[in-house]
């Protein structure tokens, strides 16, 4: 039998877009669902075949805590704000080892999931949006374990800890920001999946992570905020330790940068996923 016109399939053709893409909202919102499931399937590869699962979340930032205390705290006398050492180090490294986990897993995210990208579309941001806010289960387990600090060593939050979803939300996107680039560039650059370790190991360093933001002559201090995790790790410290007020200055600067990243971000991510199939 002659198919006519009116039994063939309809047939959608996709054509890139020259110069810049905008985000499509609508289109997002319609992928929502996709962005759960990719997010959960993150999760459950992380932990798969694993022996201690969700244990691991907690055995990163407990060991480098415990490394850090002995080294930096007790033989370099790294000063700590008058806090003790453990509990000051522990305050930066649970935002931090989320940041540093999420950053290394969205920006090789694309070149993973080349098997989704050459067989069906969907909008690609959700690929390094779903690496970054898998990691935020490791976070909150994490976050157990400075409770029982906090108890431990008598240190009571105040008012500022309602502040403590926004600096979550702050790092999720700081994250994203950071994942958007390297992910984009990753794919057409493949030395970038060895730049990210050595770039988050220089990263924490530069971050207020094993040292005070006091240490550095305050007229200076505002360069510490350049570093978008600096502000944000110094406003946990003061959110949930409550040891000194919030410097609204270093977090506003913070804040700024990482909406700038961000934005940046964006911008360079749609305007190479028109490629992505083709060289992924």
């Amino acid at each position: 039998m002659k198919e006519t016109a009116e039994n063939l399939p309809e047939l959608s053709v996709i054509i890139p877009r020259k110069g810049w893409v905008p985000i499509d909202l609508k289109e997002l919102w319609t992928y929502g669902e996709l962005l759960y499931f990719l997010t959960k399937r993150d999760i459950k590869v992380r932990y798969k075949q694993t022996l201690l699962g969700g244990l691991w979340a907690v055995i990163q930032p407990v060991f480098t805590m415990v490394v850090f205390s002995i080294f930096f705290g007790k033989m370099a006398k790294i000063p700590s704000d008058d806090i003790p050492y453990p509990i000051f180090v522990y305050a930066g490294l649970l935002p931090w080892t989320y940041f540093a986990n999420a950053v290394a897993a969205s920006g090789n995210s694309l070149a993973g999931s080349a098997h989704l990208i050459t067989k069906v579309y969907f909008p690609r941001l959700y690929i390094p949006a779903s690496a970054s806010l898998a990691g935020l289960v490791d976070f909150f387990i994490a976050m157990i374990v400075l409770v029982f600090m906090m108890v431990f060593y008598q240190y009571v939050p105040g008012m500022n800890v309602l502040l403590f979803p926004f600096l979550v939300g702050l790092t999720f996107l700081c994250a994203v920001g950071a994942g958007l680039w390297l992910s984009a560039l990753n794919v057409q650059y493949r030395d970038i999946k060895y730049v990210i370790p050595f770039l988050i190991q220089l990263w924490l360093f530069i971050s207020p992570v094993i040292y005070p933001v006091s240490m550095i002559d305050k007229k200076y201090q505002w360069l510490i905020a350049i570093n978008p995790m600096g502000g944000v790790i110094k406003a946990y410290r003061a959110t949930l330790l409550g040891h000194q007020p919030i410097d609204w200055q270093l977090l506003g600067i913070s804040t700024f940068i990482i909406f700038i990243m961000l934005t940046t971000g964006l911008f360079y991510f749609r305007r190479m996923e028109k490629g992505f199939a083709d060289i992924v």
